[in-house]
This record gives structure tokens, C-alpha cells and sequence, in this order.
């Protein structure tokens, strides 16, 4: 169940630091944010601004030293750390900068994993695995290694893998970074059309002004504060 109007991420006061010897060093300060289903949000900001640590957050990777961050009615920052593994098994799906592909797994099978520990039967695996291949456009190479793809098409299984449980949302770190321009703007249109057609709540760290255009939502993080970003930054090229 979402929160009222909507609202399917909801951050208040988030606050995270690291410690290196003796010394305290903050990466986010009193974040807020809220964030309504089906959007595709863009986090942008210079290196060490904190981009993948909010993600990393909001994805239960990592936990915040103060704040609330409740996604789909639920506060995260309260569960323990088996609560929270069972937590991100069914609401997060993961979209890597470099895949994260199993090489001795074909396309299918690396799409089926996260299904592997779920209830639902060798068919209805087959099915979840078939339609999100067929979102992606890949049906055809099924049974192909990752070695036998493009970077794009490798990007594009995993973006099924990511969607294949039909999780709450899709955190996404520098997707195209490792992508030419072609397969970056497929790769990105696949992104639009999940958040546009499907009401997918896409949340995507990138540096790549071209790709932030793609989003409806754009946020800037520069020393650990979010705000608005810069018209500059989406009219440069990178």
C-alpha cells in the first residue's frame, strides 16, 4: 500500500556519516524528499557529493545515522538486518553500471535469479522470465550468454533481471556509464517507457546530463545538500 497522493518514497531529515580514523566526515544533511509513484527521478552532483550513498539508503544497502525513509508505507530504517534482506528481495530491483551478469548463466537464467527463492513454480518462473525479456526486447536471445551480447543488450538483461519481481522501485547507478551514446539512449527510452507505460519509480544516479534529460524528476547533491538542480547542468554536454 502507497502513501496518500501517491507518495511511494518518503525521506525526512536523513542524515549519514562515515568515520575515517578519528575523524567524522558527513555525506548527507537533513535530506528530505518525496517521491510519487511511476516517477523517474535523476540524481545528479559532482563526485563525492553523496549521490550513490542516498541511493544505497534508499535501497537498504546502508544504513542512515538519523531520519526515516518509508517506501511504500514502510520505514526501513527499523528493520533488522534479515528484515531488511527479505525487504529488498521483493521491493528493489537493481540496475548496475556494469551489469552485474553471471557469465556461466545464459540470459534466461540470469533474469530467472531473483525468482529462485520465491514460492512461484518452474513454469510460472518461465513465464515472469518471458514477459521480461520480451519488455526488453531480447526474447530471442534467451539462451546467450553475456559474453554473446552487446554492452547494451548485456544492460538491457539486467534491466529485465531488475524488473522481474515486480519490485516497488528501481534504483539504478550510472546505468549508461559504461555504454556508447546508441545503446545509452536505448538503454534510457527501455527506462522512460518502465516509468511512462508501466508506472515504474525509477530512482537513477548519473553524471550524464543526456541522461537526466530522460527523467521527470531531477535532483542535485552537492555536499551533502539536495536541492533543485542548475538549469546548467542538463544544457551542458559531458
Amino acid at each position: 500500500m502507497t502513501e496518500p497522493n501517491n507518495i511511494i518514497v518518503e525521506i525526512n531529515d536523513l542524515s549519514k556519516s562515515y568515520r575515517r580514523g578519528g575523524q567524522i566526515l558527513p555525506v548527507l544533511e537533513h535530506i528530505s524528499l518525496n517521491i510519487e509513484e511511476g516517477t523517474f527521478l535523476a540524481l545528479m552532483g559532482p563526485s563525492g557529493s553523496g549521490k550513490s550513498t542516498l541511493l544505497n539508503l534508499i535501497a537498504g544497502l546502508d544504513q542512515a545515522d538519523h531520519g526515516v525513509i518509508r517506501i511504500g508505507g514502510v520505514d526501513i530504517t527499523t528493520l533488522g538486518e534479515s528484515e531488511l534482506a527479505e525487504w529488498r528481495a521483493r521491493n528493489v530491483g537493481f540496475i548496475f553500471q556494469f551489469y552485474n551478469l553471471i557469465p556461466v548463466l545464459t540470459a534466461f537464467e540470469n533474469v530467472e535469479l531473483p525468482l529462485i527463492l520465491t514460492k512461484l513454480s518452474k513454469k510460472q518462473r518461465r513465464e515472469h522470465v518471458s514477459t521480461a525479456l520480451e519488455l526488453v526486447k531480447l526474447h530471442d536471445r534467451m539462451d546467450h550468454y553475456p559474453r554473446q551480447l552487446s554492452g547494451g543488450q548485456q544492460q538491457r538483461v539486467a534491466i529485465a533481471r531488475a524488473v522481474v519481481t515486480d519490485p516497488t522501485i528501481l534504483v539504478a547507478d550510472e546505468p549508461t556509464g559504461d555504454l556508447d551514446r546508441v545503446s545509452a539512449e536505448e538503454v534510457l527510452q527501455l527506462m522512460e517507457r518502465l516509468s511512462l507505460d508501466l508506472g515504474k519509480t525509477i530512482i537513477m544516479v548519473t553524471h550524464d546530463p543526456r541522461a537526466a534529460r530522460k527523467a521527470n524528476l531531477m535532483k542535485y547533491l552537492d555536499k551533502g545538500i539536495l536541492a533543485n538542480a542548475p538549469e546548467a547542468t542538463f544544457t551542458e554536454c559531458s
